[in-house]
């Protein structure tokens, strides 16, 4: 009826525990439930009917003990833990066993569940050595009732020997469980030990994943965000968060991708730009699961890095050959212009010889500005960045500009605020791509009150510093806006239509974006973000 269990491996420390707190309510419950009998029975004493004092006494100290080693058993070692309880259950049960007339009452089925109980915690040797004992207890019981006369020696002995077995069936039965159990206890655990691995080897991979993508449930909540789509749509994005409040441009398509999917069933392609202005990013969806509305994968693709990408690996091949044909188109041009100017300066020609003449000096100038153009394209000089404060650089370029076109002063207003705005940018780069816009602005709002407006400041949303050249000109038609950026797109007459071509490649090599958009009350607007100034690089 008592045994010593060996220390339980770690991994069997949750089994152990939970069958300890069983057998300590069991303790508690056998004792009570005995004590009421007894004291219910009257004379008649349904139990202990042959040593009545003997009984209370034994249940009563049983309980008490059972009470206290439930508040000590936590804080013990896992040997002192098992022993002490074992010890008490031996000595109690062998007491009330033999108060109430030995095997011949039927409490001995009482040893049952503590035997099988610490069976399951013990290896099958200690579980048989235990029923051992149990079943040589019994029998040294009934020897002693037989020796008083109390028992009947051959009726005792046949069912000492019943109880025997059954303490060797359970003994048994509870140690092949108990390993079953510790054996189905640690797969367990090396499963959950898997999944935990492969889980955060799954969140490291999909954090440091290049590409950007974000889960959403069908409630429009994110429940996975990995870092590259956080610093596209908001760093401060939790998952859990609602994806309206982080970025509500992509809440909008998805709810436009949810409805035309459930029609079409289709992919549907969509843009927006990213928090900080410079990138165009291209939006893919794919539903998880097929219930409507379902969680949503969502992919965020920086298409501005596959445009410089494809642009670059253009201009490259079209810069050498463009620079081959300039080089041999010049000096024909020249040649051309130079004779013409001689020609005008000839006192025979008539007024209609004079005109043919300047139209040709004209066109002549102009295919020399064009070829200028595309050679200086070609062969662009490396970019050298330095830190400006935007807003006294933008005082200079105003007056130098002012001075060199012989315009008013009051037709270039920089605007921004007083805090001083450091940007990393080419100087050289920076005024002939300003140049180049504010010229355009100046002349297509020739004769206009509105002066051209310089503005500057930080974008609100990733804190880029920007730089807005907005006029009252006429502004650009939708299907102007389209080509307005392409090489040889001229919407004066006269122009070469490589001004704002140049001035887009000269903002992507600084890492900075030139964009368009038609300005409030009619005019243009045209916006360079200049790069993240906390994340320049050495």
């Amino acid at each position: 009826m008592s045994a010593v269990i060996t220390p339980t491996p770690p991994h069997d420390a949750d089994l152990a525990k939970s069958v300890l707190k069983l057998l300590g309510a069991y303790r508690l419950l056998i004792p009570a439930l005995l004590l009421t009998l007894f004291l219910l029975g009257g004379d008649t004493h349904l139990v202990g009917s042959v040593f009545p004092q003997l009984l209370f006494s034994t249940t009563l100290a049983y309980l008490c003990s059972a009470a206290l080693l439930s508040n000590l058993v936590p804080h013990l070692k896992a040997p002192q833990a098992t022993a002490l309880p074992l010890v008490l259950d031996g000595v109690a049960l062998c007491l009330i066993i033999v108060a109430s007339g030995g095997v011949e009452s039927g409490l001995a089925l009482l040893a049952l569940v503590p035997l099988g109980g610490l069976a399951l915690l013990t290896t099958f040797r200690i579980s048989l050595l235990a029923a051992a004992l149990g079943a040589l207890l019994l029998l040294l019981q009934q020897g002693l009732l037989f020796f008083l006369g109390i028992a009947d020696s051959a009726a005792a002995i046949a069912q000492t020997g019943y109880y025997g077995a059954t303490y060797f069936l359970v003994a048994g039965s509870g140690a092949a469980l108990g390993r079953r159990l510790r054996e189905t206890q640690a797969l367990v655990e090396q499963r959950d030990l898997d999944v935990a691995n492969l889980a955060e080897l799954s969140e490291y991979i999909v954090q440091h994943l290049r590409e950007s993508l974000l889960v959403v449930d069908a409630d429009d909540h994110i429940r996975l965000l990995n870092t590259s789509a956080r610093h596209l749509l908001d760093a401060t994005a939790q998952p859990g968060d609602l994806l309206a409040q982080v970025s509500p441009a992509l809440a909008g398509l998805l709810v436009r991708w949810r409805a035309q999917d459930e029609r079409t069933d289709t992919p549907v392609p969509a843009t927006l730009t990213g928090v900080d202005g410079l990138q165009e990013l291209g939006v893919h969806f794919a539903p998880l699961g097929r219930q409507r509305p379902s969680p949503v994968l969502i992919f965020l693709e920086d298409l501005s890095q596959l445009a410089v990408r494809a642009q670059q690996s253009k201009l490259a091949a079209l810069g050498r050959l463009s620079a081959s044909i300039a080089h041999e188109i010049r000096n024909p041009v020249g040649a051309m212009s130079h004779a013409a100017q001689l020609l005008a300066e000839s006192s025979a020609l008539t007024a209609e010889d004079q005109r043919l003449t300047q139209i040709m000096i004209t066109h002549g100038r102009r295919v020399s500005q064009i070829v200028t153009s595309v050679l200086q394209l070609s062969r662009r000089e490396p970019v050298i960045p330095q830190r400006l404060i935007l807003g006294d650089w933008l005082t200079q370029f105003v007056d130098e500009f002012t001075v060199t076109l012989e315009c008013a002063a009051d037709k270039l207003r920089v605007i921004g605020p007083t805090a001083p705005i450091e940007i990393h940018v080419d100087p050289n780069h920076l005024r002939q791509l300003v140049w180049n816009l504010a010229e355009n602005a100046v002349q297509l709002t020739h004769g206009a009150a509105a002066p051209v407006e310089l503005c500057f400041g930080r974008l609100p949303g990733g804190g880029r510093p920007y730089l807005e050249i907005a006029d009252r000109g006429p502004g650009v038609s939708s299907v102007d806006a389209e080509r307005l950026f392409e090489p040889f797109f001229s919407r004066r007459t006269g122009g070469t239509g490589l001004g704002l071509f140049i001035a887009r490649e000269l903002a992507g090599c600084n890492g900075a974006s030139l964009r368009y958009e038609p300005r409030a009350g009619g005019g243009s607007l045209f916006r360079v973000i200049f790069a993240d100034p906390q994340h320049w690089k050495a």
